[in-house]
């Protein structure tokens, strides 16, 4: 079960990310793959930070700042 939460967590975050910077989304997989990848930075950045934010919606802006930074960094890159 919790496997599927990671999906829809990564699938939310990642839609949201690319919305934030780009303006659009960019596919169900390609959002679920920076969701999940954002998921990782975001919980980084916010363990570096000291900030601690608990339950789904913690998780989900965790991972939406995480996917935000990722496809942020990906455009630096292709620059």
């Amino acid at each position: 079960m919790t496997y599927i939460l990671f999906i829809i967590i990564g699938i939310i975050a990642g839609w949201l990310g690319s919305i934030i910077v780009k303006g659009k989304g960019q596919g169900l997989l390609i959002n679920m793959i920076v969701g999940i990848i954002g998921a990782f930075i975001g919980g980084s950045i916010l363990d570096l930070l000291n900030i601690n934010m608990p339950g789904f919606f913690g998780v989900l802006v965790a991972s939406t700042l995480g996917a935000v930074v990722l496809i942020w960094l990906i455009s630096l890159i292709r620059r």
